[in-house]
């Protein structure tokens, strides 16, 4: 903030949603550990006062394995602004195959930033109050962005119906149902892919796959 430009008129205050800027007195005071990037401030300073400074988010790691591409952001430690280092993995992305985007659980900031703009959303929840709670919020947000998405269960056999009906209430597809298995868990706390472990579940994935296929080509649930 350049004061010898800043008139605090508080334009900069009015606009930033995440108090990031502060008029006091006759001082504008910065948090820079709760901007978020969004570019706001820079619109409505009628004195041009603000600039945009640099300083480290996190590090993007990439990496290749049985011919798959690996885009990885890794944030700082005790850094809270994951958006923007969120929209730097977006940008490795190869428009010409396809790409998968790992979102973080729940529907703050950096699931929306993680979703918005892409062809299909699937969502994954267990069959647990909690799970069902977290599922309408997301499934919102994916209503308002306007995108098709269907539903994986994990846990299936545990927890109770709540899920499922609402499932057929909003009329979302389940597509794939996980139990509640020993065999699962081993492999996933030792770090190996279900996928290259138990070839059953490679098949089912793949027909996970062609099942989103369906939906986007317009043919019906993907069922």
């Amino acid at each position: 903030m350049d004061e010898n430009l800043c008139n605090l008129c508080g334009k900069c205050q009015e606009i930033c949603q995440f108090k990031a800027i502060v008029l006091i007195a006759d001082r504008v005071l910065t948090f820079h550990e709760l901007c978020h990037s969004c570019g706001g401030c820079f619109e409505v300073c009628p004195q041009r006062a603000i600039s945009e400074g640099d300083r480290e988010l996190g590090i993007i790691e990439e990496g290749f394995a049985d011919g798959i591409r690996f885009v990885h952001g890794r944030l700082r430690i005790g850094e809270a602004m994951d958006g923007p280092l969120i929209r730097e993995v977006r940008k490795r992305a190869d428009d010409s195959s396809i790409t998968i985007i790992d979102a973080p659980p729940g529907s703050s900031c950096p699931v929306v930033e993680a979703i918005k703009g892409v062809d299909f959303v699937l969502l994954v929840t267990e069959p647990t109050p909690f799970g069902l709670f977290d599922l309408k919020i997301v499934h919102r947000v994916v209503e308002i962005l306007g995108i098709p998405c269907a539903l994986v269960i994990n846990r299936a056999d545990v927890g109770d119906s709540g899920v499922k009906e609402y499932a057929k209430e909003k009329e979302i597809p389940i597509l794939l149902e996980i139990p509640f298995d020993r065999r699962i868990l081993e492999l996933y706390s030792e770090g190996t892919a279900l996928v290259s472990a138990m070839d059953s579940w490679k098949e089912r994935f793949e027909e996970l796959f062609g099942k989103i296929k369906k939906i986007l080509q317009g043919e019906g649930n993907g069922k």
